[in-house]
């Protein structure tokens, strides 16, 4: 398990100050009905949080879950899905694409977004960029035409696309993720290296173990005043996929999740035993 500093407690980061009393209140109601259950089943695999598991034996961990094992089609979505993304990741070599994407909450101001977008550009790389309707508000609309006209020849944006088979396209070469843990178990499957820009709760102790206990990944780092530089991002990008050790570590534990969802593999043998419990 990573060090555990009080910073990394999830009410710690949760926005304004009310939400940090709401935060505390649902942890700390779910622990007291925790207590009253015989196990606890969730989306991970042993080896992913051995230390973790052995302190809590009644956790069954039964993941990494998806849906389909061939990623030919999602079960669920937000929004409505841009599959168009698809067909451009097939016309972009293997190992490229930038993929950027902060799940169903994250928002960010104006300044943040155009230092994120200018950043990317900055790498000269392609990128496919999950841009939601309510991820920032006050963009000037003149700005963002003009940078993705700029990009047109290099960069896609959409408004949610199928993360499960973008992930899994041999296109991808990073992730640049919020660290929430769907999309962080769909990083390890997929053997993807991150980078990772937490942004609430559980977050940033889920980006400790992709850069300290896993190793499949580096984070972002804001300057005195709570911004991500462009610089910061090109340089970090440049980083995640230049480095061969993260591919290398992404691939280990990749191969290790899908052992433990393949017969005999532990994440297996749990689903078998609670398909039992429920069956007493």
């Amino acid at each position: 398990m990573p060090p555990l500093h009080t910073s990394l407690l999830p009410w710690n980061n949760a926005g304004a100050p009310d939400g940090q009393h709401i935060i505390f209140q649902l942890v700390c109601r779910n622990n007291k009905f925790s207590a009253h259950a015989e196990m606890t089943v969730c989306n991970s695999f042993h080896d992913a949080e051995a230390g973790a598991f052995k302190l809590f034996p009644n956790i069954l961990p039964i993941g990494p879950l998806f849906a389909d094992k061939e990623f030919q089609r999602s079960v669920g979505s937000f929004l409505p899905e841009d599959t168009s993304c698809l067909k451009w990741l097939d016309a972009r070599p293997d190992g490229s694409v930038v993929y950027v994407a902060f799940g169903s909450m994250a928002i960010f101001d104006p300044r943040q977004f155009e230092e994120l977008a200018e950043g990317l550009e900055l790498t000269g790389r392609p990128f496919l960029w999950v841009v939601r309707p309510d991820f920032t508000a006050g963009l000037s609309k003149d700005w963002l035409d003009e940078f993705q006209q700029r990009v047109a020849g290099t960069g896609m944006i959409v408004s949610w696309c199928s993360q499960q088979q973008v992930l899994a396209h041999q296109a991808v070469a990073c992730f640049v993720s919020h660290c929430g843990w769907n999309s962080t178990m769909e990083a390890v499957r997929n053997g993807v290296p991150v980078l990772c820009w937490p942004y609430f709760c559980e977050q940033f102790l889920d980006r400790s173990y992709i850069t300290d206990v896993w190793r499949t990944g580096l984070a972002v780092s804001a300057g005195e005043d709570g911004v991500v530089t462009k610089e910061e991002v090109r340089c970090k990008v440049e980083s995640v996929i230049g480095d061969a050790d993260f591919r290398k570590w992404a691939r280990r534990l990749k191969d290790t999740s899908w052992r433990c969802i393949s017969e005999g593999g532990s994440s297996h043998k749990n689903f078998a035993r609670f398909v039992d419990l429920l069956s007493e």
